[in-house]
């Protein structure tokens, strides 16, 4: 994630999703590394796109700086197999000190000015899910605010909220409700995702192990 005036070869979101630029960077993941399912292929991409779009964000946030994410004024770069290579930002962002720790909060114009409008895109475009894709979407959230609690407990979940409240605070549906559970399994306690990613329809894509909602798929 880098500004937009720094990011060579970037594209305005709008115009990358609107004029045929996703399916292409579609077509181009799925030649250059055996993708047949159109699913899987989006879905793999999509993992990409969050992890560079919420990682940044969240991490930003709890240090008392809010990004400027919004869909609408943001840009992509793409990679030569088609995957994103960096997203470019229109400004800096502000300092917002404050409630650094509150997930649901600073998690929500995240999810209005950004994500919910990818996801409607996932779906109308690559038949994805709305579900699959904010499951995609909460693996990295989870993993970067879990990563960056100051107190830690061994028994706790710092992101826990975010996967338990049926409402944000602004009022509307929690998208993220349930898709992250975690679950004692023998002597430890695992992360799982209530829907597959369907990576195991792609070849030469690792499992993702005991996150996997699938059985089958978890010790492969």
């Amino acid at each position: 994630m880098m500004l937009s005036s720094e990011l060579e070869g970037g594209v305005p979101l709008p115009e990358f999703f609107g004029s045929g630029g996703f399916a292409a960077a579609l077509d181009t993941y799925a030649a250059a590394h055996g993708g047949t399912d159109r699913r899987a292929v989006a879905s793999m991409w999509s993992l990409y796109y969050f992890s560079m779009l919420t990682i940044p964000y969240i991490v930003a946030r709890r240090a008392d700086h809010a990004l400027p994410v919004s869909m609408r004024n943001m840009t992509i770069a793409l990679a030569e197999d088609g995957l994103p290579r960096a997203l470019g930002l229109n400004s800096e962002g502000d300092w917002s000190e404050g409630e650094n720790d509150n997930l649901l909060a600073f998690v929500t114009p995240l999810i209005s000015q950004h994500l919910a409008e990818i996801v409607a895109q996932l779906k109308a475009q690559a038949g994805i899910a709305p579900k699959l894709a904010w499951n995609n979407a909460a693996v990295y959230i989870n993993y970067a605010f879990n990563a960056t609690e100051r107190e830690r407990a061994s028994d706790a979940w710092a992101s826990r909220s975010l996967f338990s409240e049926t409402h944000l605070p602004d009022g509307s549906p929690n998208p993220f409700l349930g898709s992250l559970r975690h679950e004692v399994d023998g002597e430890q306690t695992v992360c799982r995702r209530k829907v597959c990613c369907l990576r195991y329809l792609l070849p030469g894509i690792p499992s993702c192990g005991e996150l996997c909602a699938l059985p089958a798929q978890r010790k492969r």
